[in-house]
């Protein structure tokens, strides 16, 4: 997999299929593209190479020795879905970056062979493009983002108004001194309360040792915030920074969090810490479309924006079902709560691998 990739005689561009990068490189060029994401960067793929064992390939195009397209492919390889290159696992984006069209179809082309070398049933790439073959999948999910407005009253009253009373009745609480937020949160309480919201859910948790990855590779672009409630830790949010955005990527929180309004509060905190820092925009993520936790955004006044990925079939006649509407899957996540806490946190971690 490290030798170079012809692809036409005479081309001008080089492709390489590495299990390893130079990864100031290729952070470098992701961060320049315009729909590069925080899921790209190099370290997205050695987080899930440490906690999960799954492999990931770094194909680049390089035109003169420049770099012109980079495609992160993780091997994922689970009992329950079998063999798949996803781009990129355990996130919401993903697919080639490209310079130009060449680039493009370059780095799609060594990804179809390594496809079919690796016997995987299909690739599937979490962004949208234009290319022969790859099957558009749309319509299941949708994403959020808004700008950070710097001043807080005009960030207030940009909110709905049933949303913006809920979070001026946490704003008062804060001022009585009934919740308190920071920033310092561990990893320790972000996984319990994580987990218990999970379980809550019917969603297997993560391992532990994938948060652990995850703060090791990115350190100075995660934090922790959590919300307390008269001294009791409520609500937790782990977000990350990447270019002119937060991403409050992954939220914990007790049965306590809706009642005391901690779980508006963790995210209209995060919104104003960002804007502190001189972040732009906020990125609410990816939510299944009509499923609950696209309702809550769009309380927020966040105009939904659906999202196309992009599967190549390999060896299958069919893109995957993998949702939680398919009847597999639907009962599984209605008989998961009603396991005990302990037995779920331990069985989650060795499930949730299957999900990439």
């Amino acid at each position: 997999m490290n030798a170079p990739l012809s692809i036409t005689p005479g081309s001008p561009l080089s492709v390489t299929v590495e299990t390893q990068c130079d990864a100031a490189e290729w952070d470098e060029f992701v961060s320049a593209q315009p729909h590069g994401t925080f899921f790209h960067l190099s370290g997205w793929g050695r987080a899930v190479k440490a906690a999960y064992g799954y492999e990931t390939f770094y194909i680049t195009a390089r035109r003169e020795g420049r770099l012109a397209g980079v495609l992160p492919l993780t091997m994922a390889r689970t009992p329950l879905l079998g063999a798949s290159l996803i781009s990129t696992a355990f996130s919401v984006g993903g697919g080639p970056l490209a310079r130009d069209g060449d680039a493009l179809q370059a780095l799609l082309h060594a990804a179809n062979k390594l496809g079919e070398e690796t016997a995987v049933r299909y690739i599937e790439c979490r962004s949208d493009f234009e290319a022969k073959g790859w099957l558009a999948q749309s319509g299941r999910h949708a994403g959020f983002v808004t700008p950070l407005l710097k001043d807080d009253k005009e960030a207030l009253a940009a909110i709905p108004r049933k949303r913006r009373a809920e979070i001026r009745k946490a704003i008062d609480a804060v001022n009585k001194g009934d919740l308190t937020v920071r920033h310092e949160g561990s990893p320790d309480l972000f996984y319990r309360l994580y987990a218990q919201s999970l379980h809550r859910l019917g969603t297997p948790v993560f391992p532990r040792r994938f948060l652990s990855a995850l703060m090791d590779a990115f350190s100075t672009e995660t934090e922790i915030s959590v919300i307390e409630h008269h001294g009791e830790p409520v609500a937790a949010l782990l977000s990350f920074y990447f270019k002119d955005k937060v991403l409050p990527y992954y939220v914990g929180a007790t049965e306590k969090a809706r009642p005391t309004r901690a779980f508006d509060f963790i995210y209209w905190s995060a919104m104003r810490r960002a804007a502190e820092k001189g972040y732009e925009y906020f990125d609410f993520g990816r939510s299944k479309i009509d499923t609950g936790a696209y309702a809550y955004k769009k309380l927020w006044g966040i105009d939904p924006h659906p999202f196309t990925y992009r599967i190549n079939l390999i060896s299958d006649d069919a893109p995957p079902d993998i949702n939680v509407n398919n009847p597999k899957f639907a009962v599984f996540s209605k008989l998961w709560p009603r396991l005990p806490g302990f037995a779920a946190n331990r069985l989650g971690p060795l499930l949730a691998p299957n999900f990439p």
